[in-house]
This record gives C-alpha cells, sequence and structure tokens, in this order.
C-alpha cells in the first residue's frame, strides 16, 4: 500500500475554492482503480496553535492507494490535471510526501 500526505497551502483568503474544486473532483479520483482513501483534512477546531498547526490558508490530502502503479496512474489522470489547471491561480505551494509502510 502507498500513502500520500499532500499539503496544499493556497493563497491568502484562497482555500475554500481550492476545497470546492477538490469537492468536486473527489467523486473521480475515488473511482480510480486503486484508490483507498482520498479525504480533505484541516485543523481540529478547538486545538490551541502549536508549531504542527497548518493555519486558515492550507489543507492536507490523506491518501491511499493500492500500489505505486495507482498512484502514477491517478497522478496523470485527465481529472487531475484539469483539477490542477483549474486551482492553479490560488494556489501558493504543494507538498507531495509519497510514503510506504515501515
Amino acid at each position: 500500500m502507498i500513502h500520500v500526505v499532500a499539503v496544499i497551502t493556497a493563497k491568502p483568503g484562497q482555500r475554500d475554492k481550492i476545497l470546492e474544486a477538490y469537492r468536486d473532483n473527489r467523486p473521480a479520483v475515488l473511482a480510480e482503480e486503486g484508490c483507498i482513501e482520498y479525504t480533505a483534512t484541516v485543523d481540529a477546531a478547538g486545538m490551541p496553535a502549536s508549531k504542527g498547526t497548518f493555519g486558515p490558508d492550507t489543507f492536507v490530502v490523506v491518501e491511499k492507494w493500492a500500489t505505486l502503479a495507482a498512484l502514477q496512474a491517478h497522478a496523470a489522470a485527465p481529472h487531475m490535471a484539469a483539477y490542477g489547471a483549474k486551482t492553479k491561480e490560488w494556489t501558493e505551494s504543494r507538498v507531495i510526501h509519497v510514503l510506504e509502510p515501515a
């Protein structure tokens, strides 16, 4: 199994626009062969800010894929290219961590 932690930082005030595009694209991703999980997450409400807090402009997508090949196919999928083009102007940075069980 392949795990992905994608840290997406929006330009100030643009996170909701990116999350809306994410939600629109999510069904297509979940339908991909090998997709086990694809979930957007934000800082938990009610927790005090800390060094680990992402803040109001960042969200983290937690993904699980059956194989590396499935993840690679996901990255090349037309709906992901369309999502990237749609959100490009709203995005400050993307840091993608691809992990496997230890």
